[in-house]
């Protein structure tokens, strides 16, 4: 089955697929000849999955899923939310999607915090066969105090999930997928894309 996922960012493009497997073959927007940078303007997760996915939809005739996802700490009051990938953008002094600018300032935000319980929670929003689904996944974990190991992308170096004494950039990639939020989506994405088949 060949299915789109609206996404340029070729991390998650290999996570999703080692995911799904064999059975599924997963594109990208490059793959499809979309270059727009798709608007994400909704204020939840849910919303701009949806925003993405009916966007290739209308305007390629594709069949496709989109993820959003948000990394929430408790002691910031679930910031930075739907606002993890351009947080130092939005907030700081960093660049677009810059992933150090990111953790920076998490980290100088939750200085002489004690509790840095946190969690990522991704929404998955499938367009298949005329309906939407949605798919959510959440590993709850907390921020540690500077950076660990270089593997994964976005906040993996911060973020240690819970039961485990690593962060998610310290672990290989199929031990991550095993438990991460956007693993726990996409298992559930693919249970239903199986059971349709």
């Amino acid at each position: 089955m060949k299915l789109v996922f609206a996404t340029n960012n070729q991390h998650k493009l290999s996570e999703v697929q080692q995911i799904l497997g064999e059975h599924f073959e997963i594109v990208g927007l490059k793959d499809i000849g979309c270059s727009e940078d798709i608007p994400e303007t909704a204020d939840t997760l849910e919303g701009n999955a949806l925003q993405k996915a009916r966007y290739v939809k209308e305007h390629y005739g594709l069949d496709c899923f989109a993820d959003d996802t948000g990394l929430e700490v408790t002691a910031l009051g679930g910031a930075p939310g739907v606002h993890t990938a351009r947080y130092a953008e939005l907030f700081g002094a960093g660049r677009t999607h810059d992933s150090n600018a990111n953790m920076n300032l998490l980290l100088q935000q939750l200085q002489n915090k004690s509790d840095r319980h946190a969690r990522f929670r991704t929404v998955i929003a499938l367009i298949y066969k005329g309906e939407e689904h949605l798919f959510e996944g959440i590993v709850e974990g907390e921020i540690l105090t500077e950076h660990h190991g270089h593997e994964g992308f976005g906040y993996d170096p911060v973020f240690q999930p819970k039961g485990h004494t690593c962060s998610f950039a310290e672990m290989p990639s199929t031990d991550k997928n095993a438990i991460s939020h956007r693993g726990r989506a996409t298992k559930k994405l693919a249970e239903f894309l199986k059971c349709e088949k």
